[in-house]
Protein backbone atom coordinates (compact mmCIF):
# COMPACT_ATOMS: atom_id res chain seq x y z
CA UNK A 1 0.00 0.00 0.00
CA UNK A 2 1.84 3.29 -0.82
CA UNK A 3 2.13 5.98 1.47
CA UNK A 4 -0.97 8.01 -0.21
CA UNK A 5 -3.21 5.32 0.41
CA UNK A 6 -1.81 4.68 3.98
CA UNK A 7 -3.18 8.48 4.91
CA UNK A 8 -6.27 8.18 2.53
CA UNK A 9 -7.72 4.83 4.60
CA UNK A 10 -6.71 6.52 7.74
CA UNK A 11 -8.57 9.52 7.07
CA UNK A 12 -11.69 7.61 5.74
CA UNK A 13 -10.99 5.85 9.36
CA UNK A 14 -11.38 8.84 11.60
CA UNK A 15 -14.01 10.37 9.42
CA UNK A 16 -16.01 7.19 9.88
CA UNK A 17 -14.85 7.05 13.98
CA UNK A 18 -16.30 10.74 14.41
CA UNK A 19 -19.07 10.40 12.54
CA UNK A 20 -20.15 7.15 14.59
CA UNK A 21 -19.58 8.81 17.58
CA UNK A 22 -21.37 11.67 16.59
CA UNK A 23 -24.36 9.33 15.62
CA UNK A 24 -24.50 8.15 18.98
CA UNK A 25 -24.47 11.65 21.22
CA UNK A 26 -26.88 13.00 17.99
CA UNK A 27 -30.50 13.89 18.90
CA UNK A 28 -31.53 10.40 18.23
CA UNK A 29 -29.61 8.76 20.49
CA UNK A 30 -29.01 9.26 23.99
CA UNK A 31 -27.89 7.36 27.53
CA UNK A 32 -31.85 7.86 29.42
CA UNK A 33 -33.03 10.44 31.51
CA UNK A 34 -32.44 10.28 35.47
CA UNK A 35 -35.36 11.35 37.11
CA UNK A 36 -35.89 12.43 40.82
CA UNK A 37 -37.85 9.85 43.59
CA UNK A 38 -41.34 12.23 43.71
CA UNK A 39 -44.89 10.60 44.34
CA UNK A 40 -45.66 6.69 44.92
CA UNK A 41 -45.07 3.63 42.65
CA UNK A 42 -47.52 0.83 42.82
CA UNK A 43 -45.88 -2.68 41.59
CA UNK A 44 -47.91 -6.03 40.74
CA UNK A 45 -46.63 -9.15 39.38
CA UNK A 46 -48.80 -11.51 37.55
CA UNK A 47 -50.59 -14.06 37.59
CA UNK A 48 -50.54 -13.29 41.72
CA UNK A 49 -51.42 -9.49 41.71
CA UNK A 50 -54.39 -8.31 40.59
CA UNK A 51 -52.62 -5.40 37.75
CA UNK A 52 -55.88 -5.82 35.77
CA UNK A 53 -57.49 -4.20 38.46
CA UNK A 54 -55.22 -1.28 39.26
CA UNK A 55 -55.11 -0.51 35.63
CA UNK A 56 -58.97 -0.02 36.10
CA UNK A 57 -58.70 1.99 39.21
CA UNK A 58 -56.09 4.30 37.55
CA UNK A 59 -58.50 4.64 34.23
CA UNK A 60 -61.40 5.47 37.17
CA UNK A 61 -60.13 7.89 38.94
CA UNK A 62 -59.05 10.09 35.30
CA UNK A 63 -59.87 13.86 35.86
CA UNK A 64 -59.45 14.41 31.91
CA UNK A 65 -56.87 12.61 29.68
CA UNK A 66 -55.83 9.11 29.14
CA UNK A 67 -53.26 8.61 26.54
CA UNK A 68 -52.62 4.55 25.76
CA UNK A 69 -49.69 2.96 23.81
CA UNK A 70 -50.34 -0.64 23.30
CA UNK A 71 -49.06 -3.66 21.97
CA UNK A 72 -52.11 -6.17 22.18
CA UNK A 73 -55.05 -5.27 23.67
CA UNK A 74 -57.53 -8.15 24.21
CA UNK A 75 -58.53 -7.46 28.37
CA UNK A 76 -62.06 -6.36 27.49
CA UNK A 77 -62.87 -4.87 31.06
CA UNK A 78 -59.69 -2.74 30.59
CA UNK A 79 -61.50 -1.44 27.17
CA UNK A 80 -64.78 -1.08 28.78
CA UNK A 81 -62.92 0.89 31.37
CA UNK A 82 -61.52 3.32 28.74
CA UNK A 83 -64.86 3.35 26.97
CA UNK A 84 -66.26 4.33 30.52
CA UNK A 85 -64.23 7.02 31.08
CA UNK A 86 -64.79 8.80 27.16
CA UNK A 87 -68.26 8.52 27.64
CA UNK A 88 -67.94 10.88 31.18
CA UNK A 89 -65.92 13.72 29.03
CA UNK A 90 -62.39 11.83 29.61
CA UNK A 91 -60.24 11.86 26.41
CA UNK A 92 -59.09 9.27 25.86
CA UNK A 93 -56.41 8.10 22.50
CA UNK A 94 -54.85 5.22 21.91
CA UNK A 95 -52.01 4.38 19.41
CA UNK A 96 -51.91 0.50 18.49
CA UNK A 97 -49.36 -2.01 17.25
CA UNK A 98 -50.21 -1.84 13.46
CA UNK A 99 -49.64 -5.45 12.85
CA UNK A 100 -51.73 -6.41 15.97
CA UNK A 101 -54.09 -5.14 15.21
CA UNK A 102 -54.67 -6.78 11.73
CA UNK A 103 -54.85 -10.39 13.66
CA UNK A 104 -58.08 -12.03 14.55
CA UNK A 105 -57.87 -11.89 18.02
CA UNK A 106 -60.43 -10.89 19.81
CA UNK A 107 -59.05 -7.25 19.85
CA UNK A 108 -60.47 -4.55 21.60
CA UNK A 109 -58.97 -1.90 19.70
CA UNK A 110 -61.79 -1.67 17.50
CA UNK A 111 -64.71 -0.86 20.14
CA UNK A 112 -62.14 1.87 21.88
CA UNK A 113 -62.30 3.36 18.15
CA UNK A 114 -66.03 3.14 17.77
CA UNK A 115 -66.53 5.20 21.29
CA UNK A 116 -64.91 8.04 19.72
CA UNK A 117 -61.84 7.55 20.72
CA UNK A 118 -58.88 8.43 17.95
CA UNK A 119 -57.30 5.62 17.57
CA UNK A 120 -53.67 5.92 15.73
CA UNK A 121 -51.49 2.49 14.58
CA UNK A 122 -47.95 2.97 14.47
CA UNK A 123 -46.30 0.85 11.57
CA UNK A 124 -42.99 2.58 11.72
CA UNK A 125 -41.26 0.12 14.24
CA UNK A 126 -41.24 -3.75 13.90
CA UNK A 127 -43.23 -4.29 16.79
CA UNK A 128 -44.65 -1.09 18.41
CA UNK A 129 -44.21 -2.91 22.16
CA UNK A 130 -45.06 -0.07 24.44
CA UNK A 131 -47.45 -0.60 26.69
CA UNK A 132 -48.28 2.78 28.72
CA UNK A 133 -51.40 4.68 29.84
CA UNK A 134 -50.38 8.35 30.53
CA UNK A 135 -53.06 10.04 32.74
CA UNK A 136 -53.81 13.57 33.38
CA UNK A 137 -50.18 15.30 32.38
CA UNK A 138 -49.74 18.70 33.44
CA UNK A 139 -51.57 17.83 36.86
CA UNK A 140 -50.84 16.54 40.73
CA UNK A 141 -53.05 13.54 39.85
CA UNK A 142 -50.70 12.70 36.93
CA UNK A 143 -50.26 8.85 36.45
CA UNK A 144 -48.24 6.46 34.46
CA UNK A 145 -48.92 3.09 33.90
CA UNK A 146 -46.14 1.12 32.46
CA UNK A 147 -44.10 -2.66 32.73
CA UNK A 148 -44.37 -5.67 30.08
CA UNK A 149 -47.98 -5.90 31.24
CA UNK A 150 -50.03 -6.00 27.63
CA UNK A 151 -53.58 -4.97 27.83
CA UNK A 152 -55.14 -9.01 27.72
CA UNK A 153 -56.25 -11.34 29.85
CA UNK A 154 -52.99 -13.83 28.99
CA UNK A 155 -50.74 -10.61 30.80
CA UNK A 156 -53.32 -10.86 33.68
CA UNK A 157 -53.97 -14.91 34.14
CA UNK A 158 -51.40 -16.90 32.22
CA UNK A 159 -48.68 -14.97 31.97
CA UNK A 160 -45.11 -13.81 34.22
CA UNK A 161 -45.42 -10.07 34.10
CA UNK A 162 -45.19 -6.91 36.03
CA UNK A 163 -46.83 -3.19 36.03
CA UNK A 164 -45.08 0.12 37.29
CA UNK A 165 -48.10 2.73 38.35
CA UNK A 166 -45.92 6.08 39.23
CA UNK A 167 -48.54 8.44 40.83
CA UNK A 168 -47.20 12.46 41.06
CA UNK A 169 -44.37 12.20 39.49
CA UNK A 170 -44.49 15.19 36.64
CA UNK A 171 -40.82 14.92 35.26
CA UNK A 172 -41.80 10.78 34.53
CA UNK A 173 -44.96 12.02 33.38
CA UNK A 174 -44.05 14.41 31.24
CA UNK A 175 -41.04 12.26 29.68
CA UNK A 176 -43.83 9.68 29.17
CA UNK A 177 -46.02 12.09 27.30
CA UNK A 178 -43.15 13.40 25.45
CA UNK A 179 -42.44 9.88 24.37
CA UNK A 180 -46.59 9.25 23.57
CA UNK A 181 -46.39 12.69 21.11
CA UNK A 182 -43.51 11.41 19.02
CA UNK A 183 -45.07 8.52 18.14
CA UNK A 184 -48.63 9.83 17.48
CA UNK A 185 -46.19 12.06 14.91
CA UNK A 186 -45.58 8.84 13.05
CA UNK A 187 -49.21 7.12 13.11
CA UNK A 188 -51.86 7.26 11.12
CA UNK A 189 -55.37 7.33 11.89
CA UNK A 190 -57.09 3.80 12.78
CA UNK A 191 -59.95 2.97 10.05
CA UNK A 192 -62.23 0.20 10.55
Amino acid sequence: MRKSQKYLLAAVLASFTALTALAFEGPFFSHGKTIAAAGTVKLAFTPEDAADRMVISAINNAHWQILVQAFSFTHADIAHALIKAKKRGVDVQLIADAEQTDKTLPNMITEIAASGSPTYLDSRHQSAHNKIMVIDAGTADSAVITGSFNFTYAAQFKNAENLVIFHGNPEITAAYLQNWERHLAHSSRYRR
